[in-house]
């Protein structure tokens, strides 16, 4: 799967990779949730997503690929063969990344947006389910998609790039 050009190459790709689905990912939840239990959005809440945005962003860029990145390629592999379409092994793996953080994140951001607090985990029974599906959703819908959709195009112009490089005066080398 090293050439598959859904996918990340290298390091830098993979970061740009991550940082696309972390970022469209935080911003989501981060808005959905700041609406949902404020009921309507204003300045007040536009205030709190960005004060939260960046905390949020940054625990996530660690945790993902530190801890449930690590998990979910694991058990992709686990669950599934290596012959298996590249669809199955994407969907095995946003599903058990999307499992862990959003258990993960749900304490965590409410952690963070509330501090400590008695109902702590009677809140996390209550609003992991939801946004588990809710993330689920949103990323096999549409932020793997858009990450996968800039790694194709960013591919297509780096092999574009290669194939100039290697003609020189009209003779390909």
């Amino acid at each position: 799967m090293h050439l598959e050009k859904r996918l990340p190459r290298n390091g830098k790709e993979g970061l740009l990779y991550g940082t696309i689905i972390s970022t469209l990912t935080v911003f989501f939840m981060t808005t959905y949730s700041a609406i949902y239990f404020a009921g309507d959005f204003n300045g007040e809440v536009a205030f709190t997503i960005l004060k939260m945005l960046p905390i949020i962003w940054i625990i996530v860029m660690i945790i993902e690929p530190a801890i449930f990145g690590r998990i979910a390629e694991a058990l992709t592999a686990k669950f599934t063969k290596p012959e298996d379409s590249f669809n199955s092994k994407i969907l095995f793996r946003i599903l058990f990344t999307v499992l862990g953080m959003s258990a993960a994140m749900t304490f965590i951001g409410d952690v963070v947006g509330n501090g400590f607090h008695s109902e702590l985990f009677s809140n996390w029974l209550l609003n992991w389910p939801r946004n588990f599906v809710i993330v689920l959703a949103a990323e096999s819908l549409v932020i793997q998609p858009v990450a996968r959709f800039v790694m194709v195009k960013l591919h297509e112009s780096q092999d574009a790039k290669a194939k100039v490089s290697t003609e020189v005066n009209g003779k390909i080398i």
